[in-house]
This record gives structure tokens, C-alpha cells and sequence, in this order.
């Protein structure tokens, strides 16, 4: 997660005052590669805000988003395991089964599943007494 605006702005003052990169980085209690960083990309390029966060590794069943959604689409019925064998066999791509929740999660396929039985203790004991 990116530092407030508001340190970014305290370490750009400071700066200005004429405090060294070490007095900024334990006055504010960050290190000293942030205040170095932060106040040469300013030199640079004149930006003094964060840019967005990226994450440079794509997940590893993105490219078989579609498939995997038309796969549970024609059966919703499959539970976790044999998603991911399915996917092991048609695509040769190993996936765990917190991986596949995850994917299904993001693709909005998540459902609950009950078993055919009593949901609660109390309904089952009021119906012995019947």
C-alpha cells in the first residue's frame, strides 16, 4: 500500500527546510530509501504523488477464464476437485482448490450448497418429540 499524500508532502517540506534524507527518514518514521526515492522522482520527472500500484504477475488461470466459467455454467454441479482436475486434463495447468475458489470467486460463480438435511439441532430434536 502507498504512503498518505499527506507524508509525501511533509517529506517534500522538510526537504525545502533543509533537513538531510536521514533526519526526514527518523523524524517520520519511514526509511531512508523512501525519503531518497520519493524526493528523486521529484527531481526527475516533477511528480509528487504515488502512482498506481500494479501487480506485474497475471493469475495464473487468466487466460482460462472463459473456460472455466463455460465449464461450470454447463456443470454448476462440480465441486472444487473436479474443477481442478478438469482443468489438469483439458488445459495441463495444476491449480489447488484455493485457487479455483479464488477464480470463482472473481468471475462472481460462487454458490452455497446444502446438503438434504435438518439445518438446525433444534428442528430435529423438536421433531423427535412429535
Amino acid at each position: 500500500m502507498a504512503y498518505s499524500q499527506d507524508l509525501r508532502d511533509r517529506v517534500f517540506a522538510r526537504s525545502e527546510a533543509g533537513e538531510a534524507v536521514g533526519e526526514i527518514a527518523d523524524s517520520l518514521c519511514v526509511s531512508i530509501a523512501y525519503v531518497s526515492k520519493v524526493l528523486s522522482r521529484r527531481n526527475r520527472t516533477g511528480e509528487i504523488s504515488a502512482r498506481p500500484q500494479r501487480c506485474h504477475v497475471p493469475p495464473k488461470l487468466a487466460g482460462l477464464y472463459g473456460v472455466i466459467e463455460a465449464e461450470v455454467r454447463t456443470r454448476p454441479d462440480a465441486t472444487l476437485a473436479e474443477l481442478c482436475h478438469w482443468v489438469e486434463q483439458t488445459h495441463h495447468v495444476t491449480a489447488s482448490s484455493s485457487l479455483m475458489h479464488g477464480t470463482l470467486r472473481k468471475l462472481g460463480l460462487t454458490q452455497k450448497k446444502y446438503a438434504p438435511r435438518c439445518r438446525t439441532r433444534a428442528s430435529r430434536c423438536c421433531a423427535r418429540l412429535d
